[in-house]
């Protein structure tokens, strides 16, 4: 997309895996961000994204974009507000990936770029089991249509990944791609974002703003956890699903509109719909097609490509990408992984951080994880088939998986290094100080 006249990125280098939506009072733009660092918004041409709106100050606010992603609002003459909520000057305020910003009259989203077809796609598409082969042919068999999408799927298990190659695959992949969390903003917010809304329409709005849908024409909109819209938000969509038109909230003319929707939800929306608390009509306009992504434990064999994937994302620059043991990848394979994808990834990333040895090994791994892993090993067990060698390691590592045998072996494998052992046992050097007391083991030295 080009660069409207309105919305300039200056100086911020792009190159990271996010993106910044501004959708100002008669366009919409998308540009990159950088990977890390922090990004000055404003209507002065020295900021790095250059905003020409009147509503913006020269100096508006600045987003800083680490492992966490926080907005600070500059002591503007209009105010910033996350998720609906002004939010104080001089005050880093947490900003989470596809949540509503607005600067004064313009609405901002941080949203991950699209990326390119590759095995591994946005830290989520392995295409091994043969339900994820299957899957994948039939986005290529419907990407090229127009009919609604919906996904299916538990938490994490990467619905918003689908959603991206389903308009990355289709006709529409040069257009905008708008992903907006229903669940985390409040009904008023939704209304005035999805729809837009006329100068007048309600207290403090002093112009005239486009939707999203209004100004995302010719791409897609992904409406993720679409099962928590009000009953009044469901009445506003289904009629703009069923006349591919939009009207502003306070406006009484209907503007056609050219887009795809692609929705997602982790509820049994027939059971809500039994319950009267989404609407029946709506559900079938939305699941014009209807994917459902099976949860990881259901792809066994994706588990280990992810994880090295991860830690080839998790190992940027020189540092060397270490190996997994063994005994740590038998009990990745054999855990339920109840967050899906986003739990794999992120314990794969604290392994990473926390492994200086060239082999993640099972010290590296959570303790929760460690113990479930043995509590459904031992339930499972054939008492007449012999266990596997990695059982047979891990079970001496943590006989019994007992917190003080765990503790004494953790520190023992870092050398009675008590900060890193509480970094690894997944708890604050106070609480590991307690436990030695309480389990009357010496408080060790740090040995070399």
């Amino acid at each position: 997309m080009t660069d409207s006249p309105s919305t300039r990125i200056v100086s911020a280098s792009s190159g990271g895996p996010l993106s910044i939506v501004v959708l100002g009072e008669h366009h919409l733009t998308t540009q990159p961000l950088p990977a890390a660092g922090a990004v000055s918004l404003g209507r002065s041409p020295a900021c790095d994204v250059a905003i020409f709106e009147r509503s913006i100050s020269r100096r508006h606010a600045i987003l800083r974009i680490a492992d966490a992603i926080t907005i600070e609002d500059l002591a503007s003459a209009n105010g910033t507000r996350v998720g609906g909520a002004a939010i104080d000057p001089h005050r880093p305020t947490p900003v989470n990936r596809g949540e509503i910003v607005e600067l004064g009259e313009t609405t901002i989203l941080i949203q991950r770029r699209p990326s390119p077809a590759t095995p591994v796609a946005a830290g989520g598409i392995i295409v091994e089991d043969a339900a994820m082969v299957e899957l994948r042919q039939v986005i290529d068999r419907i990407a090229g249509g127009a009919l609604s999408v919906l996904l299916l799927g538990e938490t994490g298990v990467g619905k918003e990944v689908i959603a991206e190659l389903v308009h990355r695959r289709s006709p529409r992949r040069h257009q905008p791609l708008l992903r907006l969390n229903c669940a985390a903003m409040t009904e008023t917010l939704l209304e005035s974002e999805l729809f837009g809304h006329e100068r007048g329409a309600f207290t403090g709005a002093v112009t005239t703003k486009l939707g999203l849908l209004e100004t995302a024409g010719g791409g897609t909109v992904f409406l993720d956890e679409i099962g928590e819209l009000s009953p009044a938000i469901q009445v506003k969509l289904l009629r703009v699903l069923e006349d591919r038109t939009v009207t502003r909230v306070g406006g009484l003319k209907p503007k056609a509109i050219d887009v795809r929707f692609v929705a997602a939800t982790n509820r049994d929306l027939e059971r809500e719909i039994a319950r009267g608390r989404f609407r029946q009509d709506l559900y079938y306009r939305l699941a014009g097609i209807t994917l459902a992504i099976p949860p990881l434990r259901e792809r066994v064999g994706e588990i280990a490509p992810l994880a090295r994937a991860f830690l080839a994302a998790a190992c940027t620059g020189a540092r060397r990408i270490p190996a997994l043991d063994p005994v740590a990848l038998d009990v990745l394979t054999r855990y339920a992984w109840p967050g899906n994808i986003r739990e794999l990834r992120n314990v794969i990333e604290r392994a990473a951080l926390l492994c200086s040895t060239g082999v993640i090994s099972v010290a590296h791994l959570p303790a929760a994880m460690i113990r479930a892993t043995g509590a459904a090993r031992r339930e499972a067990a054939d008492p007449d088939e012999p266990a596997p060698a990695a059982t047979h390691a891990l079970e001496a590592l943590y006989p019994g998986d007992p917190e003080r045998e765990r503790i004494i072996a953790t520190l023992e494998l870092c050398r009675g290094n008590q900060t890193r052992a509480a970094q690894i046992l997944g708890m604050s050097r106070r609480t590991l100080l307690h436990r030695l007391e309480r389990y009357g083991l010496p408080r060790p030295r740090k040995h070399h």
